[in-house]
């Protein structure tokens, strides 16, 4: 069992060019290296696009095997992630067109395992009130982002969520940077207007002090005064 984790962790330590070309000899712990690195990327991609997490993961499957199918036209002119995401996004727009017409603001999708933004977990084994509050942050901006119509909400997720540069946006997106800031500067104003409607009632809850961190407080207090249980 030794030897398939050794190999592994070795095949994560190589560059995307050196992974295409075992991919390329039908290497599969290759192909399954490449996805794993990219896996986040194309999936947030998609997502930005589908705002439904089972197409989006349905969607970058299907991109993956195309992209696979004909790994051997990819000239490496641009990075391996680019020429993914760039077959991601035409899976992604190509379902949407298919879809039924619907507009940008139709009912948002529950989506409890999907999380589009990892949030601090250090006191999650401590502190189950803080987690629930941040979880209810995160589902605010889940739900905010999704209601972006789509031009701004691909360039938000792109830019701000997924950290791509303005340069690689736009490329992506086939447009001007000018227009990415244009967009993300205009989704920033959309997202904030989203979130000053809903956040009223989760305040209510912030800055939590119950459960383990209360009784924790109140039994050393009481330790203090003699008076411990």
């Amino acid at each position: 069992m030794v030897q398939p984790v050794v190999r592994k962790a070795n095949l994560a330590a190589l560059d995307d060019a050196e992974l295409v070309r075992r991919a390329l000899d039908r290497d599969a712990d290759a192909f399954a290296t490449i996805m794993q690195r990219h896996n986040q990327r194309l999936y947030r991609i998609a997502r930005s696009v589908l705002r439904n997490s089972v197409d989006a993961e349905d969607a970058v499957q299907e991109a993956y095997v195309a992209a696979f199918t004909h790994l051997a036209t990819y000239r490496r002119e641009s990075p391996l992630v680019a020429w993914l995401s760039r077959i991601v996004m035409n899976e992604a727009l190509g379902r949407l067109r298919r879809k039924p017409a619907a507009t940008d603001f139709a009912p948002l999708e529950a989506v409890p395992e999907a999380e589009i933004i990892q949030f601090p977990s250090s006191a999650t084994n401590e502190d189950p009130e803080r987690t629930m509050a941040q979880r209810q942050i995160l589902q605010l901006v889940e739900n905010a982002t999704d209601a972006l119509p789509e031009v701004y909400r691909v360039v938000f997720v792109t830019r701000v969520i997924e950290g791509m540069s303005v340069e690689e946006t736009a490329d992506l997106l086939r447009i001007k940077s000018e227009t990415v800031k244009t967009r993300l500067h205009r989704a920033r104003q959309l997202l904030r207007e989203q979130l000053n409607k809903q956040i009223g009632p989760i305040m209510m809850d912030a800055f939590p002090f119950a459960g383990r961190r209360c009784e924790r407080l109140t039994a050393g207090v009481l330790e203090r005064l003699g008076l411990d249980k």
